[in-house]
């Protein structure tokens, strides 16, 4: 995995493009391929500046195109849908990455007050650690911030972005008041208690190109050549007054905005630049749509003076209005502002520190819902496996089936009539690629299955005709499909019981080798972990040794999906502290597991709040390293499994993945027939998982 830092800031107009030069350039002195990467950018035409100065600057040979999350209307339309592309975006920069840059958005107009939360919420589903930058000046302008002020921004924006649990690294104040950058370095790493940096202002670096003064006020260049653009803009003065009063008001670096009408201040101001007396300009703009006179224009040639002249059709109120709003920027074409810019992160940043933070061990543990289903998809993508879907009929599975083609989660056989479920696919605008559509009165596979189930069940006194009628229900056939290795897994049950999908399996499939029982977990992704709870869908109640094969299986999932296990086995009372026969085969359950798994951590009796929480754990069952830190949940029934899960599922706002079976020697799994296309994708991505792990 790439180095991943996430710059974001806490509000518009911290100048953190100054601050992204900076770090691109720190990354690109320590690693060889350096990418960056925007999640959010402007759905305007125009492409966003800032990204094509870092794509230019940046050493892993992207294109703009590639660096590009979504636009600002697509994350407003559907945010989960638009953190997923994002997520899926930003593994295809990273695969050619060392280091990758990311850069959060802008607070422009089209922002929302919860951004940095938005923010939070992408940096932590890409599990990128944050720096963040915070201003030095009021936004409007007026005056340099406090230390105690930057300090408290800082503050509040750390709580916000730990809210959505993003690791935040590092705080650089930008444009802080040059006198006080220490104090304000100090404060701020007093009250968050990280290390901090503040950028001194620079005047120069802040003002705007002539050029983007001209864009904002429509001017044209009337005189002076293209190469002088590039100078900045240090400040306005408004020329509608007598020339003895203009020229005292003349600053260096600065532009004078005349009435086209008033010849006498314009020849007035071009002769001040002839002066050793006169502060050296940048430009005029001239207001009201009038062209020079012809007499002027050659008076003015012949000064020689080579300050550039512009005209714009605007009033003197509404030019002055819109040289307000030109704003200074990187641009890709202002090397001296880039330059400047990297200067000034050297001079204020302790650059090799930041790199030692940056190669600090990071919250790994962290996992968002968005990631872990991400991580499925790559896990499943990898292994390339071939998944049954038995209902072709459902709308829902073939439009899931479209989704994992596009996204080459693995590859399919889809069971219905052929004719109709390409007329349903074509009518629905999908595209299933080489999916192979199959029926179940295939001639080709129908006798094998038969006389293949015939002989599986001949003990039980199943003639070859109800073999051949058995095997044409789709639930049948397609399990006949993995238990001959035609496909390495099924999933069923948008349209049928649960019974009805997995009783195929159970008849021929059977269980893995030393499981005693099938079962199933729930995968439970919360804001910020996943969970395995077991059993929520299965067995209504278990016999003592089928809740410790439950729990042994349970660890076994989770070690697949690369959940540590740390197995609780919950229960109505913690330890020694209460008694009952409930409680008795949960302390028997634990003794049969410690003897099959003497490896793996297992707790219980133990109660949900004290596997779940630090501080109730530590209480309750002080010295356990699973209390408190529980991943994998056994519950003690169905009932309360269920109940369970669907608590926290509606409380919590978990996404709750499953039920998927365990203990079966091939992977077949079941769906909730309320099942969304999005269960369906994952589902058939933790199948192929499984069979990985079976194969």
């Amino acid at each position: 995995m790439a180095t991943r830092i996430y710059l974001t800031s806490a509000e518009g107009r911290t100048g953190k493009s100054t601050v992204a030069v900076g770090l691109l350039e720190t990354l690109t002195a320590s690693v060889a391929r350096v990418g960056v990467f925007r999640p959010i950018v402007r759905a305007d035409v125009e492409r966003d500046f800032i990204l094509e100065l870092l794509v230019e600057h940046a050493s892993a040979g992207q294109s703009y195109e590639d660096c590009v999350g979504v636009d600002y209307d697509t994350l407003h339309a559907d945010p989960d849908a638009a953190l997923a592309t994002i997520v899926e975006r930003f593994a295809e920069v990273e695969e050619g990455c060392d280091a990758v840059l990311i850069l959060g958005s802008d607070y422009t107009d089209v922002g929302t007050p919860t951004e940095l939360s938005t923010n939070g919420r992408i940096a932590a589903n890409l599990a990128a650690p944050v720096v963040l930058v915070t201003g030095g000046r009021n936004p409007d302008g007026e005056g340099a911030r406090t230390p105690k002020q930057c300090a408290e921004i800082a503050r509040i924006a750390l709580d916000e972005l730990r809210d959505e649990h993003a690791e935040v690294l590092a705080v650089i104040v930008n444009r802080a008041a040059a006198d006080e950058v220490e104090a304000v370095s100090e404060r701020v790493a007093e009250v968050t208690g990280l290390p901090a940096w503040a950028i001194a202002e620079d005047p120069e670096l802040e003002a705007p190109l002539l050029r983007t003064v001209l864009e904002a006020t429509e001017a044209r260049l009337v005189r002076g050549e293209e190469s002088v653009l590039d100078r900045p803009v240090m400040g306005t003065t408004i020329a509608a007054m007598s020339l003895p009063n203009v020229l005292s008001r003349l600053h260096s670096g600065g532009i004078v905005i005349v009435p086209g009408d008033r010849s006498e201040v314009l020849v007035g101001t071009m002769a001040a630049q002839l002066s050793q007396t006169f502060p050296a300009l940048t430009g005029i703009i001239l207001n009201g749509g009038f062209d020079i006179e012809p007499s002027i224009a050659r008076l003015i040639e012949g000064l020689g003076t080579p300050l550039p002249i512009a005209v714009t059709p605007h009033s003197t109120f509404d030019t002055a209005i819109n040289v307000s709003h030109a704003r200074s920027r990187l641009a890709a074409d202002s090397p001296a502002k880039h330059a400047r810019a990297v200067s000034l992160f050297d001079e204020h940043v302790d650059a090799a520190e930041l790199v030692r933070i940056l190669s600090l061990p990071t919250n790994g543990g962290v996992m968002t819902p968005i990631r872990f289903e991400h991580l499925l998809v790559e896990r499943a993508r990898e292994a390339g496996k071939h998944i049954v879907l038995p209902e072709g009929d459902d709308d829902r599975i073939l439009q899931a089936a479209a989704i994992v083609v596009k996204r080459r989660i693995a590859r399919l056989t889809i069971l219905g009539d052929p004719d109709a479920v390409r007329a349903r696919v074509a009518a629905l605008g999908l595209d299933l690629g080489d999916t192979r559509i199959l029926s179940t009165s295939d001639p080709e596979l129908h006798g094998r299955f038969a006389e293949e189930y015939a002989r599986l069940r001949a003990h039980k006194g199943v003639s070859p005709e109800l073999a051949a009628d058995t095997v044409t229900d789709v639930s049948y056939f397609g399990t006949m499909m993995v238990h001959l290795g035609l496909a390495d897994g099924m999933v069923s049950g948008a349209k049928h019981t649960t019974a009805h999908t997995i009783r195929p399996a159970f008849e021929i499939v059977k269980t893995a080798p030393g499981v005693s029982v099938v079962s199933s977990v729930f995968l439970m992704a919360l804001a910020d972990r996943v969970l395995v709870y077991g059993d929520c869908a299965v067995i209504p109640e278990p016999t003592v040794e089928q809740l410790a094969d439950i729990a042994v299986s349970s660890a076994e999932t989770a070690k697949r999906f690369g959940i540590e296990p740390r197995v609780a086995m919950l229960s109505y009372s913690t330890g020694e502290s209460g008694s009952g026969a409930e409680v008795e085969r949960v302390r028997a359950a634990t003794a049969i597991v410690q003897d099959r798994a003497p490896e793996l951590p297992v707790a219980g009796p133990i109660q949900y709040d004290a596997a779940a929480d630090p501080s109730v754990g530590a209480s309750k069952m002080p010295g356990s390293e699973v209390a408190g830190r529980a991943t994998v949940f056994v519950f003690p029934d169905l009932n309360t499994g269920n109940n369970t899960y669907k608590a926290v599922q509606r409380s919590a706002g978990a996404v709750a993945m499953g039920p998927v079976l365990q203990g079966l020697a091939k992977p077949i799994n079941d769906l909730s027939r309320g099942a969304l296309v999005r269960d369906i994708v994952n589902t058939i991505a933790i199948t192929a998982i499984q069979a990985e792990g079976q194969s």
